[in-house]
């Protein structure tokens, strides 16, 4: 970036629903479209990008996002903090841990880590009963900004 957007990053945080903040160093990360986008005060990081068509796409989104944040700062609560994480080994628990790989993964532990990234849902684990399905998703539903768009 050609300049730098620290104070932005808390108003961001709020606004677009930020799914990682840290103070030291500042970055603010969203969830948008399936893609991961780190905002760092000098440097935009976006993961599994097509091509450059897509990131000059995401980058002029981004951009009129920083520049409307940062126009209505006045009137936004800005926020210091992500929106919280589902952990690994609480949705470890809930599964049936057979490693059965009727999901088309090797373990429920890889299992276990796409669901925290939002990657797979309850739906996605063939041999979990419906009790397991329902506590797994009630799990997940703490952690709105895990939804995709």
């Amino acid at each position: 970036l050609d300049q730098d957007v620290t104070e932005v990053l808390p108003f961001l945080n709020r606004e677009l629903g930020g799914f990682e903040y840290t103070c030291h160093p500042p970055s603010v990360t969203f969830r948008v479209h399936g893609k991961l986008i780190t905002v760092h005060p000098r440097l935009i990081a976006v993961n599994a990008l097509r091509d450059r068509a897509e990131a000059d796409k995401i980058l002029a989104w981004l951009q009129g996002e920083i520049n409307r944040v940062w126009a209505e700062r006045d009137s936004i609560e800005p926020k210091y903090d992500g929106a919280g994480r589902p952990q690994v080994f609480e949705i470890l628990k809930i599964l049936p841990r057979t490693n059965c790989r009727a999901c088309g993964r090797p373990t429920c532990l890889v299992f276990a880590a796409q669901a925290a990234e939002g990657v797979l849902g309850p739906e996605d684990c063939p041999e979990m009963d419906q009790a397991g399905r329902d506590r797994l998703e009630n799990y997940l539903a703490q952690f709105p900004d895990l939804i995709e768009d």
